[in-house]
């Protein structure tokens, strides 16, 4: 039977909202002083903190990496993002809900194992919660305490620092590091362990360390009258990642996934049907039988999903399969579609369709690819580059629909800690060849790819990967070609993840995003076999010419109004050359690396400051 977390907490309560309970406590219902007596209670109270929080929509968030039909706010930027009146990440229902649960668990509670657990649990999700309100907004209030209706000095409070906010993090998930358990009867990791604690406390630290390196002014970003004298540096906080991910390396029972097939491997990760107990650290749990879907195979299948699509920026930053750069190639830049995925990093081939590209069957539990040969869809992909990842196995077209996924998705993974722990060590200028071969080189190993060379790279970057149409500028040192290396293998490892525009913005790479978005190369009007699978895919004609034949292709696309090539007639699909044109893809670094605090939050509370460059129109 599959284990699935049941999300009753606050109906068995008999509670319409935690703001209820904060104001009265009635006769005739469950209270909190009537609660939080056992570890069931306790249990159940904090399921709902795993669905809240945890995301539930498939990895779509668009970027420089991944786009879809139309771009987002953070890809337009500009007048298309503005001051919310409500909501925009300034949500803090949760918090409220599990401080509650904190202070009446300590009163009620006389089981100290389960009290000290969920203790954990809370404290686990706090550190998440603020880490998730830290990346949007910088400085935020902290509140660790229950909250009483007339409790005005919590109510209206001011931001606090960063650095009361991660120290406070830090000391909240080191309880959980200490109190959660190392594993659950279950065994697949559906609730924090205290590898999931140290995983979220590599990540964060990563972050703040990486950010205060790469924004040096960080401290005067949203407030600017802070003293510093006490703060820790971000080498301190590097050190932190590094050694919480040392942990998770060294005494965890978790390993990669794999079964010595580096073509299919890494594909089957992300298809099976069960969150895998060897890399996942915690998953979210989906399951057809309860009606938990998402919306992940749909999204590659259909294009009325977003039709999301990888960029060539991307697609072009995998390595060839021998290790050596793809963008060293001569003619790189304008082989055909069919070309320029042979002989690659086999991530590639399992993660978009490639000439030919096969879907993944199961049964019995193993699993291996179709005899079926599926082509690249143009009526799909805004790029010619057509996402694979994420699809659940064939033979389930009942489930191919809209929101019918359910195979289960990481929060978690070993292979993002490697990663952590090798940009870390790089970024303090520790790094060793033999970290890299515990790390970084175990998840190139999975697929057949030859090992990362900490001196070859040093001694060569990659000018793909620093130049200013394509890369990241702002990387220097004597590590500067092991840091965008390691760039490169998070990029090609965590495709689809979710990571992408915070890494962005930690990096101080918000300009990224102002990037050409290209996608495969046409040299010119013509009928076009994209593929290689003997079927033309698409027709490509003028504006002033006469539509071809239906026959002659799948999709007969006009340009500049079905198809915008780079160079008129000829060069780069350009899917957002219409928003190119007006101005509309922008990034304003004096704005934009954060989020800004909705307008009706400012107007109950004029203690809190509005984010640099953002106006809300309220003046206090």
């Amino acid at each position: 039977m599959k284990k699935y977390i049941v999300l009753l907490a606050v109906a068995l309560i008999g509670l319409s909202s935690c703001d209820d309970i904060l104001d009265r406590f009635p006769k005739d219902k469950m209270t909190p002083e009537t609660y939080f007596k056992s570890a069931t209670e306790l249990q159940l109270f904090t399921n709902s903190l795993y669905n809240n929080l945890l995301p539930k929509e498939p990895y779509n968030e668009q970027s420089d990496h991944y786009i879809k039909t139309t771009p987002a706010d953070v890809i337009r930027g500009g007048v298309n993002r503005q001051v919310p009146n409500s909501g925009g990440g300034w949500s803090w229902g949760d918090l409220r809900k599990l401080n509650l649960a904190l202070a009446y668990m300590d009163k009620n509670c006389e089981d100290e194992a389960a009290k000290e657990e969920y203790a954990a649990v809370c404290k686990f999700f706090r550190a998440y919660i603020y880490f998730e309100k830290v990346k949007r907004f910088g400085d935020v209030p902290w509140i660790d305490h229950e909250i009483q209706s007339d409790d005005s000095l919590t109510l209206y409070a001011p931001r606090d620092s960063r650095e009361v906010i991660m120290q406070h993090m830090i000391e909240d998930v080191d309880y959980a590091c200490s109190h959660l358990p190392s594993s659950y009867p279950s065994g697949l990791h559906f609730r924090v362990t205290k590898w999931a604690a140290y995983a979220l406390k590599c990540q964060f630290c990563l972050f703040e360390g990486t950010f205060r390196k790469y924004h040096p002014d960080y401290a005067k970003l949203n407030n600017g009258d802070w003293d510093t004298s006490d703060w820790k540096d971000w080498k301190w906080y590097l050190e932190e990642s590094a050694k919480a991910a040392d942990v998770i390396m060294t005494q965890s029972p978790h390993k990669l996934y794999s079964t010595g097939k580096p073509d299919l491997d890494y594909a089957v990760l992300f298809t099976e049907y069960e969150a895998n107990n060897d890399e996942f650290i915690l998953a979210i749990n989906f399951d057809n039988s309860l009606e938990q879907w998402h919306n992940a195979t749909a999204m590659a299948l259909m294009n009325s999903q977003g039709r999301i699509s990888m960029t060539r920026k991307l697609a072009c930053s995998y390595l060839m399969s021998d290790g050596t750069r793809f963008t060293d190639k001569q003619g790189w830049e304008t082989m055909s579609f069919a070309d320029e995925v042979k002989d690659r990093d086999p991530r590639l081939a399992q993660t978009i369709r490639v000439p030919v590209h096969h879907r993944i069957v199961e049964s019995g539990g193993k699993y291996s690819y179709s005899k079926t040969a599926l082509g690249v869809d143009a009526g799909i992909t805004l790029t010619g580059y057509h996402t694979a990842k994420w699809l659940m196995p064939e033979g389930n077209a009942s489930n191919d629909k809209f929101d019918r996924s359910f195979n289960d998705m990481p929060v978690y993974r070993l292979a993002e800690v490697y990663l952590n722990y090798a940009e870390a060590k790089a970024e303090l200028g520790t790094l060793n060849q033999g970290d890299l071969d515990k790390s970084v080189n175990l998840l190139r190993k999975r697929v057949g790819m030859p090992n990362m060379d900490m001196a070859k790279a040093n001694a060569n970057p990659d000018p793909f990967l620093s130049s200013e149409k394509w890369g990241y500028t702002n990387v220097s040192g004597a590590n500067k070609g092991v840091i965008l290396e390691i760039r490169r293998e998070r990029a090609v490892e965590l495709a689809q993840e979710s990571f992408r525009y915070v890494d962005l913005i930690r990096w101080k790479c918000g300009k990224c995003l102002e990037q050409p978005i290209y996608g495969i190369y046409f040299p010119g009007k013509g009928a076009y076999d994209i593929d290689g699978d003997g079927k033309n895919d698409v027709a490509i004609y003028g504006a002033s010419d006469v539509a071809p034949d239906k026959n002659t292709a799948t999709y007969l696309f006009k340009i500049g109004t079905d198809i915008y090539l780079s160079d008129g007639e000829k060069g780069y699909v350009q899917p957002y050359k219409p928003y190119t044109d007006r101005g509309e893809i922008t990034f304003d670094e004096s704005r934009d690396y954060f989020y800004p605090i909705p307008i009706d939050d400012r107007s109950l509370n004029h203690k809190l400051k509005q984010n640099p460059g953002w106006n809300d129109g309220l003046n206090f």
